[in-house]
This record gives structure tokens, sequence and C-alpha cells, in this order.
């Protein structure tokens, strides 16, 4: 592990994440058995099934306004809580592996943002990022959970952790950002600086999964070929909506800068961590140090050596690891914004 810091980037991320992050939230280590499983969705549904137990989750769903929700959910809701966020054209089933290690302590949630996984929302849905992040508040909010949350973002998911904290400074007790989503001076890789070339990892057609797994991530876990067709076939079929999605969010990002998304960050009160892979081909590394200099309460970027863009399956021990000890630091900090307030009686 080393520990060590990192043009205009016109895309509200290398939202990047990965766009096919369904990809590999899973290791040939863990259990599954395809020969129980006859279709493409029932191997992945039989493995994610298997992989939520593991990590003491259980996947659920609630209806908050227009949209339904599903969510993952395990420890005890009388611990403290922390609510993880996927990126661009992921899934809740991301985060299983690095959530196995926080159950035993904390009270964990995993949305589906709108637009992925198995949360619906109506046709007309407007998925920017700050009304993403609006509808996510009324949905913590209806699990009455809002309160001294922990708040942890990969990717775009690092975009909507931000303005989270931004928006609701009281209710942050921390933050947590994995190769995260922004609009940064020194962003340099070619989907930073071009926003359309995201659509080079979609998955189109058979024989595309193996080559944006590898562009993704440094080290991609090593999969069953059952799981890895099942996994294709999916993302093929959903080629169209994340398209779609990138649309959306580029005609979206014209209209910031990295001065409007600095203004932002500036005004995040919360503790935070930032971790990197070093070999991140989407988002590079060197925008961890600039975006450390914008938080108020950062602390020094932990830089992983031989990971890429997606340290939720390539490092995910590591990742617990760094988190654990934050968690558990920011946890008795009070909020200094507190200390400001004059008692109104």
């Amino acid at each position: 592990m080393i520990k060590k810091p990192i043009k205009r980037s016109k895309l509200l991320c290398a939202l990047a994440l990965a766009v096919t992050s369904t990809v590999s939230t899973m290791s040939q280590a863990q259990v599954f058995s395809p020969a129980r499983a006859q279709t493409s969705s029932n191997i992945l549904n039989q493995y994610l099934f298997q992989q939520r137990t593991q990590a003491g989750l259980q996947n659920k769903s609630i209806k908050v306004g227009e949209i339904t929700w599903s969510y993952n959910e395990g420890g005890s809701k009388n611990r403290p809580s922390i609510v993880l966020i996927h990126g661009l054209a992921g899934t809740k089933d991301h985060w299983n592996r690095v959530a196995q290690f926080l159950t035993p302590y904390y009270h964990v949630i995993i949305p589906d943002l709108p637009n992925n996984g198995d949360t619906r929302t109506p046709e007309d849905f407007d998925f920017s990022v700050p009304n993403v992040t609006s509808q996510l508040r009324q949905f913590l909010e209806t699990l009455k959970v809002e309160k001294n949350l922990h708040v942890a973002g990969h990717s775009l998911g690092g975009s909507i952790a931000t303005v989270y904290a931004a928006q609701y400074p009281f209710d942050t007790q921390s933050l947590f950002l994995i190769n995260s989503a922004g609009i940064y001076k020194q962003a340099n890789t070619p989907y930073t600086r071009d926003p359309h070339a995201l659509k080079n990892l979609i998955v189109n057609k058979p024989g595309d999964l193996d080559d944006v797994r590898h562009k993704l991530m440094q080290h991609p876990p090593a999969l069953p070929d059952k799981l890895v067709q099942a996994q294709e076939k999916l993302l093929i079929s959903q080629a169209d909506k994340t398209s779609k999605t990138i649309d959306q969010i580029v005609m979206l990002s014209r209209i910031y800068t990295p001065e409007t998304f600095a203004r932002l960050t500036r005004n995040v009160e919360a503790p935070t961590l930032i971790l990197w892979g070093k070999q991140d081909r989407i988002i590079n590394v060197e925008v961890a140090k600039e975006l450390h200099s914008l938080l108020k309460r950062a602390e020094t970027p932990i830089i992983l050596n031989n990971v890429g863009h997606v340290p939720l399956l390539e490092a995910d021990q590591q990742v617990a690891q760094y988190y654990l000890p934050f968690l558990a630091k920011t946890q008795t900090l009070k909020n200094p914004l507190a200390d400001k307030l004059i008692p109104l009686n």
C-alpha cells in the first residue's frame, strides 16, 4: 500500500464507474454452484443471494413517492448507520464484499440508485445528481436513518455522496469517497476529457465484457465462465439504457465547471476519508490530491497500489481495513456546526 496524494473535466464524474461494474461483484473463491441454475437470470440471482447472505444482508424494497427503492440492509438497527452508494450503471451488490466487514459492527443500507438495478422510477424521472441526491434523502428519512449518518460513495456515487454531505451537513457524521467522480482541473484521462468516450465501456456484444473489465480494473477477480456469460448477457440487454443515461449526464455536465464543483465541495463539514486505486484508468489518481485540498476535514488520501477504478471488487479487504478505523474515530466526533448554534431558549 502506498500513501501518496493526486484539464478540465466536463463530466460530472467519470461517472464511469463501471458502466460495467455489475460485472464483477464476485470472486471464484466464493461458493457458487451453476448446476442448480438453468438461465442467466437464475445464475445471477442465486449467486447474489449467496453473496448477500455471506455479507449479512437482506434484499428489501420500499416505495417512497413515485420511486420503488430496492436495497440491501444488514447489521443491527441499534448500531450507527452507514449508507453505501454505487456508481453509474452499478448496483447495490457491488458493495457486498466490503459490506461483509461492516455489518458485524454497523447498520448498513445499500440502495440501487434510480434507473439502476431493481429500483423503479417514472418514465420522465430526472436523473441529475441534485435530484437523485434529494430523492435519496427522502428514502433515508423514510427508513429513519438520516441522523448522524455515515455516507460512502464510489465513482459517480462519490459525487452523490459529496452533494449529500454538502446539503445535509448537520446529519452527515462522516464521508468516505472511493475513486470519486467530480469535475477536476487535474483530470486527464480520455474519459474525463471527452465524456462520450464512456460509451466505450458499455458491453454491447459478446466478448466486450473481458475487455471492459481490464479497462476498469488492474486485476479483475477470476470468475466462473457461466457467471461471466450470465453477466455479459445482462449487460448487453441494458446497453441502450446505459447509453441514454450517459447522454443525460453529459448534457447536465455542460453546466458545471471545476469552480462550481470546488464551491460545492468546500461546503462539506464532515470528516472525510479519500481512497483511490493508483492504476485508475477512468479517473486518474492525481485528482485525489485536488479533492483533498477542497475538503475542510479530509485525511491524507489513501492510495492503493496495483488497484484500478473499482477497489470495492479488487481490494475489498483493504478498503475495509482503512474504513473501519476511520468509522470508529469519527463516530465520537462532534459536528463542528453544532458549536456555532445559538440555543433558542
